[in-house]
C-alpha cells in the first residue's frame, strides 16, 4: 500500500514518526504466523546485518503524526498489529503509537533487533527480539541487559547463517534459560542475499540442515520460515 501524503502542518511540538510502509497481510513469522496482521514498518536502522532483507527501510520513508498512522492502520478489520523496521525502537514516538493501539484492544507485536532497550515498551506489547548471531556481523551490538526484562509473552528469534551460529545460539539458550523464560524460541535459516554497498550478503542455510540439527539435539525451539515469502515473490514489498 502506497502511503498517503501527510496533510498535517509541520508543527515542531507534534510527535511524528518516520514511516517506511504500512500494509495489511498475513503474518509470516513467530507463533503468530498465518494470522491476518497489519504491519507498520518504521524507517531507519543502526545495524547492517549481512542477511537483511529490508534494506530499503534504511533510508526510505515519510513523516506522519501518531494520529495519521492510527487513522490508516485501524481502518482494517484486524486485531493483530506488528511494529517493525528497520529498528522501530530508534524512534521514541513509537511508544505512544503502541500504547494507543493497546488501548484500542489490539494485540501489538514489536519486532526488534535486541540492540535497543526493550524495558521501555508498554507492558502489554509482545516483544519479538532478534538476538544477533556471529554470522550476522552484528553480534557485538546485542544489548544483553534486555534478557533481564523478558517475560512469558515475549519471543526470542535466532536467524542462523551456519552450524557455528546454531551452536552459538544453543549456548545462549542454556546460559539464559530461554526455553523457560519466554513463550517461544524461534530459529530460522538465512536465505541467500547478494552483497550491496551497505550489506555483506550471505549464502543460504538449507532448511533441512536446521531441521536435522534441531531433531538430533531435541532442542525446545520452534523452527520457522518466512511464510509470506512462500506466498508472494520473496522480493515483494507490502506483503
Amino acid at each position: 500500500m502506497k502511503l498517503p501524503v501527510s496533510n498535517s502542518s509541520a508543527t515542531i511540538d507534534v510527535p511524528r514518526l518516520q514511516i517506511n510502509e504500512m500494509f495489511y497481510s498475513i503474518q509470516g513469522e513467530s507463533t503468530w504466523s498465518g494470522l491476518r496482521c497489519v504491519f507498520i514498518r518504521l524507517k531507519g536502522c543502526h545495524l547492517r546485518c549481512s542477511y537483511c532483507d529490508t534494506e530499503y527501510a534504511f533510508h526510505e520513508g515519510q513523516s506522519f503524526t501518531v494520529d495519521e498512522v492510527l487513522s490508516q492502520a485501524i481502518r482494517h478489520n484486524c486485531d493483530l498489529y506488528e511494529i517493525t523496521g528497520g529498528e522501530p525502537l530508534l524512534q521514541k514516538t513509537v511508544h505512544p503509537l503502541m500504547t494507543r493501539l493497546c488501548d484500542l484492544g489490539k494485540t501489538v507485536l514489536i519486532e526488534t533487533s535486541g540492540a535497543c532497550d526493550i524495558s521501555v515498551c508498554d507492558p502489554r506489547v509482545i516483544r519479538i527480539m532478534d538476538i544477533k548471531t556471529p554470522g550476522s556481523g552484528e553480534v557485538d551490538r546485542n544489548l544483553w541487559t534486555n534478557m533481564d526484562h523478558l517475560n512469558t509473552t515475549d519471543e526470542i528469534k535466532f536467524v542462523l547463517c551456519d552450524r557455528a551460529d546454531y551452536d552459538w545460539a544453543k549456548k545462549i539458550m542454556v546460559d539464559y534459560d530461554l526455553a523457560n523464560r519466554v513463550k517461544a524460541v524461534l530459529m530460522s535459516g538465512v536465505n541467500a542475499m547478494h552483497a550491496t554497498k551497505e550489506l555483506a550478503g550471505c549464502g543460504a542455510l538449507p532448511m533441512i540442515d536446521l531441521a536435522q540439527w534441531i531433531i538430533e539435539d531435541n532442542l525446545p525451539v520452534r523452527m520457522q520460515s518466512q511464510l509470506h515469502k512462500q506466498i508472494w515473490d520473496p522480493s515483494a514489498r507490502g506483503v
